[in-house]
């Protein structure tokens, strides 16, 4: 599971937890809900543990997996890893003696640089401390739109080596951005049978207060019915822009 990925930011899932909730307007349409009920479907054994009807669906109710742990130990090539595709790890149903071992494993496996995103980033700051933060860990937000902007500052107080934001799906602009203290952000337009168009003036404004801040930015997708379905040019080009990763790692992912 999970040493390859099709997300253009990354290189390989990890999902020491499944399932979430809604959490925001971001959630509406979630990738992950839908992709779940149809592993429930076809009997994959991660995935038969249903959420809340309400909030979140068959096959997609928060479930621990002791058994993936120590899954990165496995890879042998160091890579860059999502963790959580399918999960929130700073979801209030993960306990976090659980989140201590999925960092614990991250300590242990210096080759790789994982990166976390959680949409609850009220709970990340207040147990930050609690946690050894490792210097291969990059800590996200999500920040679809302006309701969520206060997700940022939660961010700031966080002591992780890379702090980033994940503009995706963005559903409206956000205004001036505080960059201080944040190291990559990436926006991206919503996919699926019920996308919500993006505005290109909203992703330019974000590009160009990056541009003025120094920041890394990193455009995934216009999205569409399908998420390659609008490509991912802006003003005539790819924007790929990444955070610095060390020398020595990436002579070893090459």
């Amino acid at each position: 599971m999970g040493d390859r990925s099709s997300i253009e930011w990354t290189e390989a899932t990890w999902n020491p937890t499944t399932g979430c909730d809604r959490f925001s307007r971001g959630c509406d349409n979630c990738y992950a809900l839908a992709l779940a009920k149809r592993l429930k479907a076809m009997g994959q054994p991660r995935y038969q543990r249903d959420g809340d009807a309400r909030t979140s669906g068959p096959g997609f109710g928060v479930t621990l997996h002791e058994d993936l742990l120590d899954l990165p130990k496995r890879w042998r090539r160091p890579r860059l890893v999502f963790v959580n595709s399918m999960s929130d790890l700073f979801h209030a149903q993960v306990p976090l003696e659980f989140v201590a071992r999925v960092f614990r494993t991250m300590e242990e496996t210096p080759q790789h640089t994982y990166q976390i995103l959680t949409k609850r980033a009220r709970r990340l700051r207040r147990v930050a401390h609690h946690l050894d933060w490792p210097d291969n860990a990059w800590m996200g937000v999500s920040v679809e739109d302006i309701d969520s902007i206060d997700r940022i500052d939660d961010l700031r107080q966080v002591p992780a080596a890379i702090r980033f934001l994940s503009c995706e799906p963005l559903l409206g602009p956000l205004g001036n951005l505080d960059l201080s203290g944040i190291s990559w952000v990436i926006v991206g337009g919503e996919s699926g049978p019920n996308f919500r168009p993006m505005d290109p003036q909203w992703v330019k404004d974000i590009r160009d207060q990056c541009l003025d801040a120094g920041v890394p930015f990193f455009f995934k997708q216009w999205g569409g019915r399908t998420p390659k379905a609008q490509g991912r040019i802006l003003d005539g080009r790819t924007w790929d822009e990444m955070p610095e990763i060390s020398e020595s790692l990436l002579s070893l992912s090459t």
